[in-house]
């Protein structure tokens, strides 16, 4: 597989495997040797990078996602990019299926959360450590030093910020350098391409994630579909609502079209990650919450 470069110098598989869909978020949590198995099956067809979170988990067992990655990753751990995130937790009292977040980036919190998650991913370092979603109450600079600290210490190597903003972003970045900003962007969803200029200017990569459109973008599901209501925040999604899937068929056809078009001169899918404007960014996607090894062994370069 393709390897990019990240900010200045973190060296990733062009395509990175999120874990979250393991235990979190995409239905029930799979099986964790089943789980454990495929991430080393992504590993020996060219994925290194491999994102996962504090809070990817279950309400019985909140930290899941990381103790599998740590567990699958331990035979190969000096082979591979590991990134976590710290900064937020959720509001398990709401009945909702996607709990609300609650941001908390204090120092303190930080600083139990990397002890925590180097103990539960069985390492004693992380490659990429994102603050997960601003907290409105921290500011940038206050985070950007215990970031700066973590790295004198050696426990992360790098840092990014999810969901971040231009604001934001240069003034954490004028304490601690930021290697990359993790937000959603997909065909669906382009949002953030205002701030891909900045992320040039700066030399701060991309980290793509939900790149299919939480799975939509794959064709698979169609109108009627049903997820799990517990588990899966696809339920609570409104482009997989039977008018949302009726009114984009249009939209998926031409794309089946495409791809299949491409596949007979490529016979096999590309990534490419560009800007609008140029080709100076550095783009990563993050698919998650593959269910099989089928899936996985698809998205190889």
């Amino acid at each position: 597989m393709e390897i990019r470069k990240l900010g200045k110098d973190l060296s990733v598989s062009a395509v990175g495997l999120g874990c979250m869909g393991f235990s979190h978020a995409y239905g029930a949590p799979t099986e964790q040797s089943k789980a454990i198995e495929m991430i080393r099956a992504a590993f020996d067809i060219g994925y290194t990078f491999f994102d996962t979170a504090e809070v990817y988990g279950t309400q019985d067992d909140p930290h899941q996602n990381e103790i599998l990655v740590g567990e699958a990753i331990k035979p190969i751990r000096s082979k591979v990019q590991l990134a976590s995130k710290f900064g937020i937790h959720f509001d398990m009292s709401s009945s909702q299926v996607n709990h609300p977040l609650i941001p908390d980036s204090r120092p303190e919190t930080i600083r139990l959360s990397v002890e925590g998650s180097l103990k539960r991913l069985q390492t004693d370092y992380i490659d990429l450590y994102f603050q997960h979603r601003i907290d409105p109450a921290v500011e940038p600079e206050t985070v950007a030093e215990v970031m700066a600290d973590l790295i004198k210490e050696g426990k992360i190597l790098h840092w990014g910020i999810s969901e971040a903003n231009e604001a934001y972003l240069r003034r954490a970045h004028a304490v601690c350098p930021v290697t990359a900003v993790e937000n959603r962007y997909s065909m669906m969803a382009r949002q953030y391409e205002s701030l891909f200029p900045v992320l040039e200017e700066l030399n701060i990569g991309l980290v793509a994630f939900s790149p299919m459109a939480n799975g939509f973008l794959t064709a698979k599901y169609e109108k009627g579909t049903k997820f799990d209501s517990q588990y899966d925040y696809r339920s609570n999604m409104p482009q997989f609502t039977d008018a949302a899937m009726e009114q984009n068929r249009g939209l998926l056809a031409l794309l089946q079209r495409i791809a299949e078009e491409k596949m007979r001169r490529q016979r096999r899918y590309q990534w490419r990650g560009c800007s609008a404007k140029s080709h100076g960014l550095c783009l990563f996607p993050v698919p998650a919450g593959w269910k099989d090894l089928k899936k996985t062994r698809n998205q190889q370069m």
